[in-house]
């Protein structure tokens, strides 16, 4: 069963937010678990403004093409490269090296807790 960390919060679209300022953002292990095997990953520049709620990238694994809607209004301030170059991160470490990229938050979106986004997506609290 796929791990939901206890101590992040969600979007419905699989997005994770921790609570640090700027906030640092990934996608749950339950996303990248249903992605299977993660080839390529497009993310927001440095200085974007994001909207939560709207689409700021792709991850494209052997399965299918996904965006990555924003959890927050904000704007990007830190890019990970480890992604870029080693997609495949993104299923080993999606809570840890898998980061995406940090955003100074000027708004959040709906997000959830740990166990609302488990409860509704089969996870299980870590």
């Amino acid at each position: 069963m796929s791990k939901v960390l206890s101590t992040l919060r969600y979007s419905a679209e699989h997005e994770w937010i921790d609570g640090n300022t700027p906030a640092k953002i990934g996608i749950s292990q339950i996303a990248a678990d249903a992605l299977g095997d993660v080839v390529y990953v497009d993310m927001p520049e440095v200085g974007a403004e994001l909207t939560a709620g709207e689409a700021c990238g792709e991850v494209e694994s052997t399965k299918s093409v996904s965006e990555i809607f924003s959890p927050i209004t904000g704007t990007v301030v830190e890019v990970n490269q480890e992604p870029i170059d080693n997609p495949a991160i993104l299923n080993e470490d999606p809570y840890g090296a898998g980061w995406l990229f940090t955003v100074e938050v000027t708004e959040e979106g709906p997000l959830l807790s740990a166990e609302d986004y488990a409860s509704a997506n089969g996870g299980e609290i870590a």
